[in-house]
């Protein structure tokens, strides 16, 4: 399916995942979930899989294991999740601020992102090799630049690729005031957080395309197995000093 702005780019080979890491059970408002509706569309727009969830409506146990039905939990909904981080190209993760920090279900989301890190891929990679990440905040109190700092390095330590300008955000008044849905906030409006989403969106696609056509990062240098059976890749052997 041709995309509307490059006809030549055919995107809807593309899934994205949106993870909104709000406090607030589904049906609730969530602001967060307005500001991601508008990356959503976009990247929807261009024929791209949207899949979009928040993360406080499943049961996910906590712990740094894939499955933690094996360590002594009765329930644990992360491995149906991980199958939808895994199939897709794209990860955004929204959350919104708390005492300046991301919410507590950002933190847990970012721990079970991490009890996948030691898995390889068929190039011998870790898993999240090839994948583009980024996120969307939203608040009324400072600390959009902090999540964003927090949350990105997470993503690219657990070997996601960031594009340029990978956050986008919106903070009200500092204190009570509107959110970003109510009616009087001008969030809408406010060109700084639409070109901002908007660019965070295009990159994020550009950057996942990039890979998807390149067969993501080069395997050599960087492949974990191949390390653990002896291959140095170029690293001094201290023998040869």
């Amino acid at each position: 399916m041709p995309n509307k702005f490059n006809k030549e780019i055919d995107y809807s080979i593309l899934k994205a995942l949106y993870i909104n890491c709000t406090l607030k059970p589904s049906p609730e408002l969530s602001h967060t979930e307005g500001l991601m509706k508008k990356s959503m569309y976009i990247m929807e727009e261009q024929g791209i899989k949207v899949e979009y969830l928040r993360l406080v409506d499943f049961d996910i146990a906590p712990g740094v294991y894939p499955d933690m039905k094996e360590y002594g939990f009765e329930k644990d909904d992360w491995p149906g999740i991980s199958d939808k981080v895994f199939a897709s190209n794209i990860l955004v993760v929204g959350t919104p601020i708390w005492l300046g920090d991301k919410s507590s279900v950002c933190t847990h989301l970012i721990e079970r992102l991490y009890s996948e890190s030691g898995k390889l891929n068929r190039q011998g990679q870790y898993m999240f090799y090839g994948k583009t990440g980024g996120c969307i905040i939203t608040g009324n109190e400072d600390g959009a630049k902090h999540c964003a700092m927090n949350i990105l390095y997470s993503l690219q330590h657990l070997g996601y690729t960031l594009p340029p300008q990978a956050d986008a955000g919106w903070l009200g008044e500092i204190g009570p005031g509107p959110s970003y849905l109510d009616k009087d906030s001008g969030a809408e409006q406010n060109d700084f957080t639409n070109r901002n989403t908007t660019f965070m969106t295009w990159n994020l696609i550009h950057i996942a395309h990039l890979l998807d056509q390149s067969g993501g990062i080069p395997a050599y240098g960087n492949q974990r197995s191949l390390w653990d059976s002896g291959k140095r890749f170029g690293y001094p052997n201290p023998e040869h000093r």
